[in-house]
């Protein structure tokens, strides 16, 4: 899906631009978590009791109130876990990115300019010659591992916060 994605993305923002941009990849990445942090919150909030529900409905809250005083604090460990775990999913997305960011050797923060991401000067310095490149790539791929392992143990910090609170 992350391929069907970058072509889309492709098609209806970097092929009118006539140019990859930083911001394409980041509309690519973004289609990408979207459905998994939906999916995640409507999951999280089918799990609050009724019960809860209802006791603010008792109380005469009206029902937006009842969803964001009583549902989102309720359901909160999960839904910050949702979207942790989506960001570390994304984090090592490179096919969409091909498509949209492209890639830049030199660093550049004009986001409407080709940009470079971690997945793509991976895989170009461990393509590389040169053993201190290669060296970088698995330094780079040691960087993306450890992000996503802080990613997953922050959601399981947070959610044992929210649990006690």
């Amino acid at each position: 899906p992350s391929i069907v994605i970058g072509l889309f993305i492709y098609e209806i923002v970097v092929a009118p631009m006539g140019h990859f941009s930083a911001l394409a990849g980041a509309l690519a990445l973004a289609v990408l978590v979207i459905p998994v942090v939906v999916r995640t919150t409507e999951d999280m909030l089918g799990l609050v009791p009724n019960a809860l529900r209802e006791a603010g409905s008792a109380l005469g809250m009206p029902r937006s109130l009842v969803i964001q005083r009583i549902g989102y604090r309720a359901a909160r460990a999960g839904l910050i876990t949702g979207v942790l775990l989506a960001i570390a999913r994304v984090s090592g997305e490179t096919a969409p990115l091909l498509f949209t960011a492209l890639n830049n050797q030199f660093f550049s923060t004009d986001l409407l300019q080709p940009m470079s991401s971690l997945p793509a000067v991976i895989f170009q310095f461990a393509l590389s010659p040169y053993k201190e490149w290669q060296q970088l790539a698995w330094t780079g791929a040691l960087i993306i591992t450890l992000a996503v392992l802080a990613l997953s143990i922050m959601a399981r910090v947070l959610s044992a916060q929210a649990k006690q609170q």
